[in-house]
This record gives C-alpha cells, structure tokens and sequence, in this order.
C-alpha cells in the first residue's frame, strides 16, 4: 500500500482509558514553505499527549505532516493549525506541541502551543 499526503488524522481507540499516561511522537521530517519567499522551511515537530478516548495513527500522521510539504505557512500558523487539528481528532486530556525550525537567515523559530480538556488536571505522578 503507497502512501499520500492527507490531511486525514485517523485515530484508534486508547488501549487503556482509565490510566493518564505519556505518548510521544516526533519527527524531523516536516517541511512547509516560506509564504513570503517560497522557500522551503524544515522543522522537527515534538508532541506529547495524554489520550483520552482517542490516539492518533502514527502512518496518517506521517502523511498529513507530509501534506504541507507545499503549502505556504507561517511557523506560528502552522504549528498552532497542527494543534488545533490534533485537537479536534482526538480530544485529548492533554496535549503540547513543539515545532523548533531550522535556522533562516541567522534566526532560530521555536514554536510550542498546548491544549488541556476542561476540568482535566495532572495527576500526581504526571510530569508535564
């Protein structure tokens, strides 16, 4: 089976609802584009969430990070619109996402937004 961008998240069902824990999910692979210059812009994207009923599919993953590959964007835009649709797939407990962009000329982007679901705090033996 080939792969393709997506903007398609799946998800599959959390293995154990009834316990916080910690996935992390990174990649050095995401790639989008300067919508001033056209250039591209290279990033290492770092998630960490606690599921809720939901975790995300880590091939469509892949492919919708794939999907911006030629898409105009902001650093800011771009991670904060990542979250937002993480987000809606998932509903997690808690989630917090870092995009650290390479170096364009002599400035460093870092990136991190976060989400928590109403009413959920951390546990005592979660660290976040």
């Amino acid at each position: 089976m080939s792969s393709s961008p997506s903007k398609i998240l799946e998800v599959f069902d959390n293995p154990n609802t009834d316990r916080d824990f910690v996935i992390r999910i990174d990649t050095s692979e995401f790639t989008c584009l300067c919508p001033l210059t056209g250039q591209p812009d290279f990033a290492d994207i770092f998630i960490e969430y606690i599921a809720d009923k939901r975790c995300v599919e880590l091939k469509a993953l892949k492919n919708y990070f794939w999907s911006y590959r030629n898409e105009g964007a902001f650093h800011e835009a771009v991670t904060n619109k990542i979250l937002d649709d993480l987000v809606d797939v998932l509903d997690p407990r808690f989630i917090r996402l870092k995009a650290v962009f390479n170096v364009r000329g002599g400035v460093y982007t870092n990136v991190e937004c976060e989400h928590r679901q109403n009413g959920w705090t951390p546990r005592d033996l979660v660290t976040l």
